[in-house]
């Protein structure tokens, strides 16, 4: 299953997490920093769907853009 998302959705998804779980965008990107050394994106995602209880496209949200911001970082 692909995990690529047109930049219009993706934000959206990220506007509406804080509104959906009471947490930060910041939050969630720390709890997958700091949560279990999974390399696939899709174990990413599952793992925060179900230790977290996310929906499907706000776990996968925060992971591409976990992804992203890591991304950034390795090309500074």
């Amino acid at each position: 299953m692909s995990h690529v998302l047109s930049e219009e959705t993706h934000r959206n998804l990220l506007a509406r997490i804080p509104h959906c779980t009471g947490r930060e965008i910041s939050d969630w990107l720390r709890t997958v920093e700091d949560g279990p050394a999974l390399f696939r994106f899709e174990e990413k995602v599952s793992w925060l769907r179900h230790e977290h209880h996310l929906d499907y496209g706000h776990a996968k949200a925060i992971v591409h853009e976990y992804d992203l911001r890591r991304a950034a970082r390795k090309l500074r």
